[in-house]
């Protein structure tokens, strides 16, 4: 995906500090987005002049197809997704209760799987029409390192690394690439705003802006992982 110039795109977490930076840079480089998020208000705000916009919580388990349909519809096909949604939880383990995982796993994991079934179809057929289609996952480094006082969001997160490895190789050979990547702790807020509990010492995050770059340089340069390490320069 060399050119980004008139791909199709839905970006998730539109609003938020990865994926807004992310759809910036995907928007100057000439693609046609479509943005979720959940609050409508922040979406417009953020997003790109000209952007399909697609207020949407993606933990309720229609959303994903539904959001996918409106974003085919609007863009006239699909050529790519990036993931940039997520929460975060921190806590033992023994304090764990059944909502909070229940909100990780549907937000961290369900959905993006929820998202790449009903994109898979649409993908395919930008793959045959000859272009390069791509999914970019945004996971997190602790689905290499699971870490104590985090082991329900390094579950959740390791839960999407996995169905990326297995995605991966099912849909290489029907011409879809699928890039899993998982950025060191990165300053966008999200730990200023957990689900529960106070995070741990996690020490300066890496610059969002520079993590987006990273990001956008995988979807252009048929990458196909993005460990912690790829990060490490930005």
């Amino acid at each position: 995906m060399a050119d980004l110039t008139g791909r199709r795109v839905l970006v998730t977490g539109g609003s938020g500090g990865l994926g807004s930076r992310v759809a910036a840079r995907l928007a100057g480089a000439g693609a046609r987005l479509a943005l979720v998020a959940r609050d409508a208000d922040r979406l417009a705000a953020a997003a790109p002049e000209g952007a399909t916009l697609l207020p949407a919580d993606l933990r309720r388990p229609e959303e994903p197809a539904r959001v996918v349909a409106a974003a085919v519809e609007a863009l006239g096909g699909l050529d790519a997704v990036v993931v940039a949604h997520g929460v975060v939880a921190f806590g033992a383990v023994e304090d764990l209760d059944a909502a909070t995982l229940a909100t990780l796993f549907a937000t961290n994991a369900l959905s993006p799987a929820l998202l790449l079934a009903a994109a898979v179809p649409h993908l395919v057929a930008s793959a045959e029409a000859g272009r390069t289609p791509v999914v970019l996952h945004v996971s997190a480094v602790v689905a290499e390192r699971p870490t104590a006082g985090m082991a329900a969001y390094s579950a959740s997160k390791a839960a999407l690394t996995a169905l990326d490895a297995a995605a991966a190789r099912e849909l290489r050979r029907r011409g879809v690439r699928v890039v899993d990547a998982r950025p060191p702790h990165t300053g966008t807020g999200l730990a200023e705003r957990p689900l529960t509990g106070t995070a741990p010492a996690l020490g300066a995050g890496l610059d969002p802006d520079a993590v987006a770059d990273r990001l956008v340089r995988a979807l252009v340069d048929d990458e196909r992982d993005l460990p912690a390490s790829a990060f490490d320069a930005g």
